[in-house]
Protein backbone atom coordinates (compact mmCIF):
# COMPACT_ATOMS: atom_id res chain seq x y z
CA UNK A 1 0.00 0.00 0.00
CA UNK A 2 2.78 2.42 0.93
CA UNK A 3 4.65 1.52 -2.25
CA UNK A 4 1.57 2.33 -4.33
CA UNK A 5 1.18 5.73 -2.68
CA UNK A 6 4.86 6.54 -3.18
CA UNK A 7 4.48 5.57 -6.83
CA UNK A 8 1.71 8.15 -7.16
CA UNK A 9 3.99 10.79 -5.63
CA UNK A 10 6.70 9.79 -8.09
CA UNK A 11 4.39 10.30 -11.07
CA UNK A 12 3.29 13.70 -9.76
CA UNK A 13 6.94 14.71 -9.42
CA UNK A 14 7.71 13.42 -12.91
CA UNK A 15 4.76 15.34 -14.33
CA UNK A 16 5.98 18.55 -12.71
CA UNK A 17 9.51 18.02 -14.01
CA UNK A 18 8.25 17.59 -17.56
CA UNK A 19 5.64 20.35 -17.39
CA UNK A 20 7.62 23.03 -15.54
CA UNK A 21 11.25 22.31 -14.69
CA UNK A 22 12.62 20.77 -17.90
CA UNK A 23 11.92 23.85 -19.98
CA UNK A 24 14.75 25.84 -21.64
CA UNK A 25 14.14 29.08 -19.67
CA UNK A 26 14.19 27.30 -16.31
CA UNK A 27 17.14 25.12 -17.24
CA UNK A 28 19.14 28.17 -18.33
CA UNK A 29 18.12 30.02 -15.15
CA UNK A 30 19.09 27.02 -13.07
CA UNK A 31 22.48 26.76 -14.76
CA UNK A 32 23.21 30.47 -14.37
CA UNK A 33 22.21 30.68 -10.70
CA UNK A 34 25.12 28.70 -9.19
CA UNK A 35 27.60 30.13 -11.70
CA UNK A 36 26.62 33.73 -10.89
CA UNK A 37 26.71 33.09 -7.13
CA UNK A 38 30.17 31.53 -7.27
CA UNK A 39 31.67 34.05 -9.69
CA UNK A 40 30.36 36.99 -7.66
CA UNK A 41 32.11 35.82 -4.51
CA UNK A 42 35.22 34.62 -6.31
CA UNK A 43 35.79 37.98 -8.03
CA UNK A 44 35.29 39.77 -4.73
CA UNK A 45 37.66 37.57 -2.69
CA UNK A 46 39.50 34.82 -4.61
CA UNK A 47 41.54 33.78 -1.56
CA UNK A 48 38.48 33.24 0.62
CA UNK A 49 36.33 31.35 -1.87
CA UNK A 50 37.01 27.97 -0.25
CA UNK A 51 35.68 29.16 3.11
CA UNK A 52 32.35 30.30 1.68
CA UNK A 53 31.99 27.47 -0.88
CA UNK A 54 29.88 25.20 1.39
CA UNK A 55 27.57 28.13 2.06
CA UNK A 56 27.29 28.89 -1.66
CA UNK A 57 26.26 25.30 -2.36
CA UNK A 58 23.60 25.50 0.35
CA UNK A 59 22.42 28.91 -0.85
CA UNK A 60 22.08 27.63 -4.42
CA UNK A 61 19.93 24.73 -3.23
CA UNK A 62 17.84 27.03 -1.05
CA UNK A 63 17.02 29.54 -3.78
CA UNK A 64 16.46 27.09 -6.62
CA UNK A 65 14.33 24.67 -4.59
CA UNK A 66 12.13 27.10 -2.70
CA UNK A 67 11.59 29.25 -5.79
CA UNK A 68 10.34 26.38 -7.91
CA UNK A 69 8.19 24.83 -5.19
CA UNK A 70 6.50 28.17 -4.49
CA UNK A 71 6.01 29.02 -8.16
CA UNK A 72 4.51 25.66 -9.17
CA UNK A 73 2.06 25.47 -6.26
CA UNK A 74 0.95 29.09 -6.67
CA UNK A 75 0.61 28.78 -10.44
CA UNK A 76 -1.47 25.61 -10.23
CA UNK A 77 -3.69 27.16 -7.57
CA UNK A 78 -4.25 30.17 -9.80
CA UNK A 79 -5.31 28.11 -12.84
CA UNK A 80 -7.22 25.61 -10.65
CA UNK A 81 -4.99 22.75 -11.78
CA UNK A 82 -4.25 21.85 -8.18
CA UNK A 83 -7.96 21.65 -7.39
CA UNK A 84 -8.47 19.24 -10.29
CA UNK A 85 -5.60 17.14 -8.98
CA UNK A 86 -7.22 17.09 -5.54
CA UNK A 87 -10.35 15.59 -7.12
CA UNK A 88 -8.34 12.53 -8.13
CA UNK A 89 -8.28 9.51 -5.78
CA UNK A 90 -4.95 10.61 -4.35
CA UNK A 91 -4.47 11.70 -0.72
CA UNK A 92 -3.54 15.33 -0.22
CA UNK A 93 -0.35 14.30 1.56
CA UNK A 94 0.79 12.32 -1.47
CA UNK A 95 0.08 15.25 -3.78
CA UNK A 96 2.19 17.61 -1.68
CA UNK A 97 4.88 14.96 -1.34
CA UNK A 98 5.03 14.63 -5.12
CA UNK A 99 5.24 18.40 -5.53
CA UNK A 100 8.06 18.49 -3.00
CA UNK A 101 9.97 15.67 -4.69
CA UNK A 102 9.85 17.48 -8.05
CA UNK A 103 11.14 20.74 -6.60
CA UNK A 104 13.79 18.91 -4.56
CA UNK A 105 15.05 17.07 -7.65
CA UNK A 106 15.44 20.36 -9.53
CA UNK A 107 17.19 22.06 -6.60
CA UNK A 108 19.49 19.09 -6.07
CA UNK A 109 20.61 19.22 -9.71
CA UNK A 110 21.37 22.92 -9.38
CA UNK A 111 23.25 22.31 -6.15
CA UNK A 112 25.20 19.52 -7.83
CA UNK A 113 26.38 21.98 -10.47
CA UNK A 114 27.68 24.37 -7.80
CA UNK A 115 29.25 21.46 -5.91
CA UNK A 116 31.11 20.30 -9.03
CA UNK A 117 32.36 23.83 -9.61
CA UNK A 118 33.73 24.31 -6.11
CA UNK A 119 35.31 20.83 -6.03
CA UNK A 120 36.99 20.83 -9.42
CA UNK A 121 37.62 24.54 -9.98
CA UNK A 122 38.62 25.63 -6.47
CA UNK A 123 40.37 22.47 -5.38
CA UNK A 124 38.03 21.31 -2.62
CA UNK A 125 37.67 17.62 -1.83
CA UNK A 126 34.57 15.72 -0.83
CA UNK A 127 36.06 13.91 2.18
CA UNK A 128 32.78 12.27 3.20
CA UNK A 129 30.86 11.68 -0.04
CA UNK A 130 28.08 9.55 1.45
CA UNK A 131 27.17 12.03 4.18
CA UNK A 132 27.46 14.83 1.60
CA UNK A 133 24.96 13.04 -0.63
CA UNK A 134 22.51 12.36 2.20
CA UNK A 135 22.72 15.90 3.60
CA UNK A 136 22.24 17.44 0.15
CA UNK A 137 19.14 15.33 -0.55
CA UNK A 138 17.60 16.08 2.84
CA UNK A 139 18.44 19.78 2.45
CA UNK A 140 16.62 19.96 -0.87
CA UNK A 141 13.61 18.15 0.56
CA UNK A 142 13.49 20.52 3.54
CA UNK A 143 13.76 23.56 1.27
CA UNK A 144 11.09 22.15 -1.05
CA UNK A 145 8.65 21.67 1.82
CA UNK A 146 9.49 25.17 3.04
CA UNK A 147 8.59 26.51 -0.41
CA UNK A 148 5.34 24.55 -0.36
CA UNK A 149 4.54 25.81 3.14
CA UNK A 150 5.05 29.38 1.95
CA UNK A 151 2.94 28.94 -1.18
CA UNK A 152 -0.10 27.15 0.27
CA UNK A 153 -1.17 30.31 2.06
CA UNK A 154 -1.18 32.57 -1.03
CA UNK A 155 -2.70 32.43 -4.50
CA UNK A 156 -0.58 34.64 -6.74
CA UNK A 157 2.95 33.77 -7.83
CA UNK A 158 4.33 37.21 -6.94
CA UNK A 159 2.94 36.84 -3.41
CA UNK A 160 4.71 33.51 -3.02
CA UNK A 161 8.02 34.93 -4.25
CA UNK A 162 7.76 37.97 -2.00
CA UNK A 163 7.00 35.81 1.02
CA UNK A 164 9.83 33.43 0.07
CA UNK A 165 12.34 36.27 0.11
CA UNK A 166 11.10 37.28 3.55
CA UNK A 167 12.42 33.92 4.81
CA UNK A 168 15.36 33.34 2.50
CA UNK A 169 17.36 36.53 2.83
CA UNK A 170 17.53 36.48 6.65
CA UNK A 171 18.53 32.81 6.45
CA UNK A 172 21.52 33.70 4.26
CA UNK A 173 22.94 35.98 6.96
CA UNK A 174 21.92 33.91 9.99
CA UNK A 175 22.99 30.42 8.91
CA UNK A 176 26.75 30.64 8.54
CA UNK A 177 26.87 31.14 4.78
CA UNK A 178 29.27 34.09 4.90
CA UNK A 179 30.66 34.02 8.45
CA UNK A 180 30.58 31.58 11.37
CA UNK A 181 27.41 31.38 13.40
CA UNK A 182 29.45 31.48 16.59
CA UNK A 183 30.67 35.00 15.78
CA UNK A 184 27.13 36.42 15.98
CA UNK A 185 25.35 37.82 19.04
CA UNK A 186 23.65 35.20 21.19
CA UNK A 187 20.10 36.09 20.10
CA UNK A 188 21.04 35.69 16.43
CA UNK A 189 22.73 32.37 17.19
CA UNK A 190 19.51 31.13 18.76
CA UNK A 191 17.55 32.13 15.66
CA UNK A 192 20.18 30.63 13.38
CA UNK A 193 20.00 27.26 15.13
CA UNK A 194 16.28 27.20 14.39
CA UNK A 195 16.75 27.40 10.61
CA UNK A 196 17.37 24.44 8.26
CA UNK A 197 20.03 26.16 6.17
CA UNK A 198 22.32 26.25 9.23
CA UNK A 199 22.54 22.47 9.30
CA UNK A 200 22.87 22.18 5.52
CA UNK A 201 25.84 24.55 5.47
CA UNK A 202 27.39 22.88 8.51
CA UNK A 203 27.10 19.40 6.95
CA UNK A 204 28.55 20.64 3.66
CA UNK A 205 31.39 22.41 5.45
CA UNK A 206 32.36 19.25 7.35
CA UNK A 207 32.34 17.23 4.13
CA UNK A 208 34.28 19.77 2.06
CA UNK A 209 36.47 21.33 4.76
CA UNK A 210 37.31 18.56 7.28
CA UNK A 211 37.94 19.76 10.79
CA UNK A 212 35.47 22.63 10.57
CA UNK A 213 31.86 22.76 11.60
CA UNK A 214 29.53 23.24 14.55
CA UNK A 215 28.09 19.77 15.08
CA UNK A 216 28.78 16.23 14.02
CA UNK A 217 27.69 15.82 10.39
CA UNK A 218 25.34 12.96 11.29
CA UNK A 219 23.64 15.14 13.87
CA UNK A 220 23.15 17.72 11.12
CA UNK A 221 21.59 15.01 8.96
CA UNK A 222 19.22 13.91 11.73
CA UNK A 223 18.13 17.50 12.33
CA UNK A 224 17.59 18.02 8.59
CA UNK A 225 15.41 14.90 8.53
CA UNK A 226 13.42 16.39 11.42
CA UNK A 227 12.98 19.63 9.47
CA UNK A 228 11.72 17.65 6.46
CA UNK A 229 9.07 15.94 8.56
CA UNK A 230 8.05 19.07 10.49
CA UNK A 231 7.81 21.34 7.42
CA UNK A 232 5.89 18.71 5.46
CA UNK A 233 3.37 18.15 8.25
CA UNK A 234 2.99 21.89 8.73
CA UNK A 235 2.39 22.40 5.00
CA UNK A 236 -0.25 19.64 4.99
CA UNK A 237 -1.98 21.18 8.01
CA UNK A 238 -2.06 24.68 6.48
CA UNK A 239 -3.21 23.35 3.12
CA UNK A 240 -6.08 21.40 4.71
CA UNK A 241 -7.10 24.46 6.70
CA UNK A 242 -7.06 26.70 3.63
CA UNK A 243 -9.03 24.15 1.61
CA UNK A 244 -11.83 24.14 4.19
CA UNK A 245 -12.25 27.93 4.19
Amino acid sequence: MMGRELKKAYYIARKDLKAYYLKPPLISWGLMLPIVFILAFYLRNPQGIQEVSPGLVGMTMLFSTTSMAAIVISFEKRIDALERLLMAPIPMRIILLGKGLGAAAFGWCMGLISLILVVFVFGLKASYPFSLLVSSLLSCLAFAFLGILISVGVREVFEAMTLSNFFRFPMIFLCGVFFPLTSMPLILQVIGYGLPLTYSVDAFRQSLLPGEGLLNRWIDILILAGFCLALFEWAVFIFKKRSQE
